[in-house]
């Protein structure tokens, strides 16, 4: 670029432009490739609270001594809140000194593993338990944006797709479900209807919350729900949501009302998930898929903890990229 700036010879600005943006997803594919395929070697400190994690890219080594050999290690995990040993403070400092990073047991594993482990709020640093309101009113402001430019663009796909669902199958075409928001508050959210109508409702709460949970194989799925589902365009109606201010592209999925005062009653901090608006896709979407019982959702909270913790643009752009291989393999849909 700086050569034909500086000889001005005659060049095609499209050709540049598009060359560059090629260049740009070639390089990353071949970076994320190459990381697939590299398997880091951590040395473990067995002090304090640590524990081995299984993530497939990583092989652990625990340091049975201070003088154990670790040239060829990427990295040193330690539990850097307990007292260890003088002899193991002076090896951390040689460690560094070598260019070897060390790193916090607890900020590792959650850099690995994508979540933040906890069974209270106290016990874990968050810094603060009020997300980054600055960058949460700028990302309002483009979420609005973008969902009324992609509804105007969209308007005709979804005349279409509202049409073959009446179809397929009696009933409307759109459905609508009370779900719990932004600071706790109840909404109801859009979606395509990809299930058949019940005839009759349960008026029993546990055949209410058992009707709201999607299982897997669910023989209530319409055929083209089935489609709808795994790619995920039976979310898009959401986008009125986002324009009415109740949701937002990127957060912690809204959960059913009844399954959301279930979840509260048996994990008391579950209310803290409510901190940031809720998503068309998120972060423990785009790792874990749909879940229902009570184990599932304490692993679902771990990862909207981890995407609270560090809500920034950065892991939203990480989230759209991930959304996007979801959307073509259709992982995590019931």
């Amino acid at each position: 670029m700086i050569a034909l700036i500086m000889t001005r010879l005659p060049y095609s600005r499209l050709m540049l432009v598009g060359t560059f943006v090629i260049n740009i997803f070639v390089y990353f594919g071949l970076y994320i490739s190459a990381r697939r395929q590299t398997r880091l070697k951590i040395g473990l400190i067995p002090q304090g609270d640590y524990k081995l994690v299984e993530v497939p890219s990583v092989e652990w080594k625990i340091l049975d001594h201070p003088n154990a050999p670790v040239d060829d290690f990427d990295a040193i995990s330690v539990d850097l809140s307990y007292d260890i040993s003088d002899e193991w403070e002076r090896q951390l400092a040689n460690y560094a000194l070598r260019g070897i990073p060390v790193y916090h047991e607890l900020h590792l594993r959650e850099s690995l593993t994508g979540k933040v482990e906890i069974k209270h709020l106290s016990e874990n640093n968050f810094g603060t338990l009020t997300p980054l309101q600055t960058y949460m009113g700028i990302k309002q402001v483009l979420d609005w944006v973008l969902a009324l430019l992609t509804v105007i663009t969209m308007a005709p796909a979804f005349c279409l797709i509202a049409i073959l669902i009446k179809l397929d199958s009696p009933g409307p075409a759109f459905f609508r479900q009370t779900r719990l928001g932004y600071q706790g508050c109840p909404f109801k959210v859009f979606k395509f209807r990809t299930m058949t109508i019940a005839r009759d409702k349960d008026t029993d709460v546990f055949a209410q919350r058992d009707a709201a949970m999607t299982k897997d194989a669910d023989h209530r799925v319409t055929r083209l729900g089935r489609f709808l589902r795994r790619s995920r365009i039976d979310e898009l109606p959401q986008l009125f949501n986002v324009l009415k201010g109740e949701m937002s592209w990127i957060g912690p999925r809204p959960e059913a009302e009844i399954l959301s005062r279930w979840y509260e009653n048996e994990i008391p901090f579950y209310r803290y998930r409510h901190i940031v608006r809720p998503g068309i896709t998120g972060w423990a979407q785009v790792h874990q898929g749909h879940v229902a019982d009570i184990e599932q959702v304490r692993e679902k909270l771990n990862f909207d903890f981890y995407y609270i913790k560090n809500f920034s643009p950065w892991i939203d752009l990480i989230i759209v990229g991930r959304t996007i291989h979801t959307m073509l393999t259709g992982f995590g849909s019931r």
